[in-house]
């Protein structure tokens, strides 16, 4: 009978020599708390850094819906006057002479008018653009401005291929006064002051009028539109 040890002894002297197994049992090593804490913290940080995410796509979710409604907004408010963008006017230059004519009263939906406020009453410019668009005639730049002329109605200025189509316009508006500038074209602005109270009625106006044009006197210049500061 040969002296084998069996595999009792086999297995304690197996354990004498593994540190981490004691008495048949397995010990729980630094290295195995290790390995099972670092997956706690690698999976918690992987949630920590999908919730920010998810945040973060919120936070530019609701920026963008934002500047969407913002925008919306404001066209809306432009489109029904609400807010009045103001632009630069090209400054006239006067004319020396006024355009006698005669003149004929031209088919409103062939003239663009511009409409310029220098009034304190907010939105004006727009009621009479609205109010011309009406009676046919195309909407153009609807403005504040600032002109220098104390209680005048209106002045029409236009370049001198539209010297007919101010002349239309000057039958909507009572006493209203003419300027001329060098721009091309046959658009009209329609510079509203203080003395500004309505149009004329539809039905006075006369479509077959015609004659001179109605214009600043000779000691007193007209000033042109500026874009309101």
């Amino acid at each position: 009978m040969t002296d084998r040890p069996s595999g009792a002894q086999h297995r304690n002297r197996a354990a004498k020599s593994d540190p981490t197994e004691w008495h048949g049992h397995r010990i729980v090593t630094e290295d195995d708390l290790g390995a099972v804490f670092d997956a706690e913290a690698n999976e918690a940080e992987r949630v920590r850094l999908a919730r920010r995410r998810k945040l973060r796509h919120r936070i530019v979710i609701g920026l963008l819906a934002a500047v969407l409604l913002a925008g919306a907004l404001f066209a809306v408010a432009v489109l029904r006057g609400w807010i009045v963008l103001s632009e630069p006017v090209e400054k006239p230059v006067a004319s020396k002479e006024c355009p006698v004519g005669p003149f004929s009263y031209q088919p409103p939906d062939t003239i663009t008018v511009n409409v310029y406020n220098t009034t304190p009453t907010a939105g004006l410019a727009t009621q009479v653009s609205e109010a011309l668009a009406e009676r046919g005639f195309q909407k153009g730049t609807v403005a504040n401005s600032s002109v220098n002329r104390e209680g005048m109605t209106a002045i029409i200025i236009s370049g001198p291929e539209g010297e007919a189509a101010a002349f239309t316009l000057q039958q909507q508006i009572p006493e209203t006064l003419y300027s001329q500038d060098a721009r091309a074209g046959t658009t009209v602005d329609v510079v509203l002051g203080s003395g500004y109270a309505a149009l004329v009625p539809a039905e006075n106006v006369s479509t077959a009028a015609t004659g001179p044009m109605s214009c600043p006197s000779m000691t007193e210049t007209a000033a042109p539109p500026a874009p309101a500061g």
